[in-house]
C-alpha cells in the first residue's frame, strides 16, 4: 500500500472547500481558509497545511469555530483598530485586516491592529509577507494553548506563540518566522504515532525531568529554545498578543486539535510600519546592503527561503502528503 499520496494544489484547494462546506461553514470564509491551509502545505509548513482540516470540519461540526462569522474591525484611534473575529476562523479576520492596517501605516507611519475571539492562524510569516509585499515592516505575535512551562516550573502557562517579521526587499521579502518551542507539537504526536522516540531536549514529562517518550512528552511540557531566554520569548509574545488583544491566556485556551469544549478564544496582534519614512528613504538600501553581506557569506543565507524552493517544487510536482490523510480529505469532501 502506498505511504504518500499526490494531490495539484487546485484539487487540494477543491476538496478543502468541499470539506468546510459541508459543515455549513460560509462560502468566502471556506476559501479564505481552504486558500491559506494549502499555502502552509506549499511553503512545507505541513503543521499549519491540509493535516488541519479533520480538526477544523471537526469543530465547526460541534460549533467551536463558527464557521459563518464575519469578522468586524473597530475604529481606535487613527493607527489602531481592533478585529473581531466573532470565534470563527483567524483567517477571515486577517484578511480584512490587512488592507486596513495599510492604508494606515501609510498616513500614520505605522499602525496596529488586535485580533481577538480568533483561533489558530497558520503561518504567522505569511501575514508578514503579504504586508512586505505592499511595502511595509511587519511584525506579527499570536498565542497558543498552554504547552510550555515557564523556567523553573513543570507546570504548563504559556503556548508555543509564534512570532513572525517581515521586511520589503527586491524581489522576495526578508521573512523571519518561528514558534518559541524546541520543536513543532507535532513531531512530538508524530513520534507517538510510528512508536518511535523523541530525542532528549525537546521535553519533559509531568514530573519535570526530561523524557524521550512521547506519550509521557505530551503529558509533561515542551521545552523552550534557549533555555530561559526561549521562556521569556514566549512570555512576550502572550503579552504582545492576548493580553494586547484581549484574549484568552494559553492557560485558559482550550485545545486547537479537540473538538468539543469551547471556543479557544485566542489573539493575534500585527504591526505594519512604513520603513521608508522613518529611515529617511534609506531602509531599502541599507537592507539590500546586508542582504549582499550574507550573500558572499559561504553557507550563509537569509531566514525563510526554503519555502521559495517549496514553492517551485509543489507547482511542478503538487502536493505530497501522507495517504491516510488524503482518504481522510476526500471522505470529509464527500
Amino acid at each position: 500500500m502506498r505511504t504518500h499520496s499526490t494531490i495539484s494544489i487546485d484539487e487540494a484547494t477543491e476538496l478543502c472547500n468541499r470539506a468546510l462546506a459541508a459543515v455549513g461553514t460560509l462560502e468566502t470564509n471556506a476559501s479564505i481558509v481552504s486558500n491559506a491551509l494549502v499555502r502552509g502545505e506549499i511553503d512545507g509548513h505541513i503543521g499549519h497545511g491540509l493535516s488541519r482540516l479533520p480538526s477544523y470540519v471537526a469543530q465547526v461540526r460541534t460549533g467551536k469555530i463558527n464557521g459563518r462569522a464575519i469578522p468586524t474591525l473597530e475604529d481606535v484611534k487613527p493607527g489602531l483598530i481592533r478585529v473581531n473575529a466573532g470565534f470563527g476562523f483567524a483567517y477571515p479576520a486577517i484578511q480584512v485586516t490587512l488592507p486596513e492596517l495599510e492604508n494606515r501605516a501609510r498616513k500614520t507611519g505605522i499602525a496596529a491592529a488586535a485580533i481577538y475571539h480568533s483561533h489558530h492562524f497558520g503561518v504567522a510569516g505569511h501575514p508578514c509577507e503579504d504586508l512586505a509585499r505592499r511595502g511595509l515592516i511587519s511584525f506579527v505575535y499570536g498565542n497558543s494553548p498552554k504547552a510550555i512551562a515557564p523556567t523553573g516550573s513543570k507546570e504548563k502557562v504559556l503556548g508555543t506563540n509564534p512570532i513572525a517579521f517581515g521586511a520589503p526587499l527586491d524581489g522576495d521579502p526578508l521573512i523571519i518566522d518561528f514558534a518559541v518551542s524546541t520543536v513543532a507539537r507535532g513531531k512530538i504526536l508524530a513520534a507517538r504515532q510510528q512508536g518511535q522516540p523523541i530525542p532528549d531536549g525537546w521535553a519533559i514529562g509531568p514530573d519535570g525531568k526530561p523524557t524521550t517518550d512521547p506519550e509521557i512528552a505530551l503529558q509533561g511540557s515542551m521545552l523552550p529554545i534557549g533555555g530561559a531566554k526561549g521562556a521569556a520569548l514566549a512570555l512576550l509574545v502572550e503579552v504582545m498578543s492576548a493580553c494586547l488583544a484581549g484574549a484568552a491566556l494559553g492557560v485558559e485556551a482550550s485545545s486547537l486539535y479537540e473538538a468539543q469544549g469551547p471556543s479557544p478564544d485566542l489573539g493575534q496582534v500585527i504591526l505594519a510600519i512604513d520603513g521608508a519614512a522613518l529611515s529617511g528613504s534609506a531602509f531599502s538600501n541599507r537592507l539590500k546592503t546586508l542582504a549582499d553581506v550574507y550573500q558572499e557569506l559561504d553557507g550563509a543565507r537569509f531566514p525563510g527561503l526554503s519555502r521559495l524552493e517549496n514553492r517551485k517544487k509543489a507547482a511542478q510536482h503538487g502536493l505530497i502528503v501522507p495517504a491516510v490523510l488524503d482518504r481522510e480529505i476526500r471522505a470529509l469532501a464527500r
